[in-house]
């Protein structure tokens, strides 16, 4: 295997101009155009035909992650507005318990306009149901290109309360838009409801109760993960090479029962949107951590390369049943209904899929980490989807259109 480390982000562009971005979402969701990729064959048909497209007895698993008005604006004493961009919990860690804190939290946290927040507390006033709430913002010590920021309140408001009340909805920054109050809706998928992310898994946006509706009644099987999905899932790749590239680390929560429905299905899935790739293929290497007998869950950047350089791993199908056992056993050592654990997984061409069967995810930007993970699915094919969609009048990222990928083996 060849080490991914030198593979040249330059080979993976393509020319996106602005007006092909979907600035805003069709009024109905299921409208939007879909491209199916079917073992090297392109053609194309609409989102509400997706259940069609499911092999009756599949398992689909998608992200019912939801997100947070993660934006927050504060005052110095002097008037200059400082942008706080909550991105991951820091105290407490788990992110129902520090959504439930009242009074105080801490955030790890991104900061526009640094240069303005040297030192002292910020402050920011919201009506909360009638009552004056005042919040102050302290800023601690950095961690990478994020700062911890100790966040205090008045009255008995949860955070969940605090942040629903002040904040803004984070809507991608390639829009170039503001956020408008139909983003509230629009950019929320139909079946999210654990709050923790500040980007939407945006594959699941065209989805609508009727769509699902239809695949239950085909007998598709369906699933849900929570993977929390940061603001580095904007992070262009400045290096050269994608070696030089740090990913950033997400937070996942499976419950034991789908991890069951994943072995009784072979250890294999059809996964929604990128978010769902990332956390299935997590589970797969989790699982190995947990046959070796170790405690910490997490899947550092380079760790499925290395693994496969030292010990090369067998592709065949029903490969991830072993270590979806091993999570299992893992999970009844433990006493856990849910298993948390994190992810810094990078796929890029040269990975193995383990558990992702098919895909349906939305077309990204150019020179990301998410156009290399589709090229590790469906090869050099990605060139020709792309240009399929930008020849058809495709529209492209958050809020464009859809593909299914079935790759050729």
């Amino acid at each position: 295997m060849k080490d991914p480390r030198s593979i040249q982000i330059k080979d993976y562009n393509y020319e996106l101009d602005d007006e092909r971005i979907a600035k805003y979402p069709l009024a109905q969701r299921d409208q939007s155009k879909l491209l199916i990729y079917d073992k090297g064959e392109i053609s194309e048909r609409h989102f509400y035909d997706i259940p069609s497209l499911i092999p009756e007895g599949a398992l689909m698993v998608m992200n019912n992650t939801r997100v947070i008005q993660a934006r927050l604006f504060f005052y110095k004493a002097t008037g200059a507005r400082v942008e706080i961009l909550v991105l991951e919990p820091a105290k407490p860690a788990e992110y129902q318990e520090n959504f439930a804190q009242r009074g105080q939290t801490a955030w790890f946290c991104m900061v526009g306009g640094l240069k303005k927040w040297k030192q002292g507390a910020l402050r920011a006033e919201v009506d909360i149901r009638g009552e004056r709430v005042t919040i102050t913002a302290e800023r601690g010590e950095a961690h990478g290109t994020s700062h911890w920021v100790d966040f205090r309140w008045n009255g008995e408001w949860t955070w969940s309360e605090v942040l629903e009340a002040m904040g803004e909805l984070p809507i991608p920054p390639y829009l170039n838009r503001k956020t408008e109050e139909s983003d509230k809706q629009t950019y929320q998928t139909v079946y999210s409801k654990i709050e923790g992310s500040v980007a939407a898994p945006t594959a699941g946006l065209h989805f609508t109760p009727q769509v699902l509706d239809e695949l239950d009644r085909r007998g598709v099987e369906r699933e849900e993960v929570t993977l929390h999905v940061g603001a580095g899932t904007f992070r262009p790749v400045k290096s050269a090479d994608i070696g030089g590239h740090d990913m950033h680390t997400e937070h996942i929560a499976i419950n034991r029962s789908t991890i069951g429905k994943l072995i009784q299905h072979g250890g294999r899935a059809i996964a929604v949107g990128t978010t769902s790739v990332r956390t299935l293929e997590s589970l797969y290497w989790l699982g190995l951590r947990a046959m070796r007998g170790e405690e910490e869950m997490h899947v550092g950047q380079w760790e499925p390369y290395e693994t496969e350089l030292s010990t090369p791993l067998s592709p065949r199908e029903g490969a991830g049943v072993g270590p979806l056992q091993a999570l299992l056993s893992y999970m009844d050592a433990h006493e856990l209904d849910t298993l948390h654990a994190s992810t810094q997984i990078i796929i890029v061409p040269g990975y193995k899929y383990k558990i992702v069967e098919r895909m349906i995810t939305n077309f990204h930007q150019p020179q990301s980490t998410l156009l290399l993970l589709v090229s590790a699915f469906i090869g050099d094919d990605w060139h020709r989807v792309y240009d399929y969609a930008l020849s058809h009048q495709f529209r492209f990222l958050s809020y464009g259109d859809s593909s299914i990928l079935i790759p050729r083996s």
